[in-house]
């Protein structure tokens, strides 16, 4: 009879659920929005608006190298 993958988990003590990483979405945008980077694309005004923001908020804008 085949083992079920949580009955496999559970035999080789790999179900450590407390390690377990939230996936929601929520958890997820709060995660991106906590690390503001460049933006990729976007309007002439989305990047005006970056920058302004890149100035007036240093501290929270992660660092990345500008190509």
């Amino acid at each position: 009879m085949p083992i079920s993958p949580q009955d496999f988990l559970k035999k080789y003590g790999f179900d450590k659920e407390d390690e377990e990483r939230d996936h929601s979405l929520r958890h997820n945008a709060l995660e991106h929005a906590r690390r503001l980077r460049r933006p990729h694309a976007g309007t002439p005004h989305d990047w005006e608006e970056w920058e302004r923001y890149k100035r007036e908020h240093p501290d929270e804008v992660a660092d990345q190298d500008e190509s």
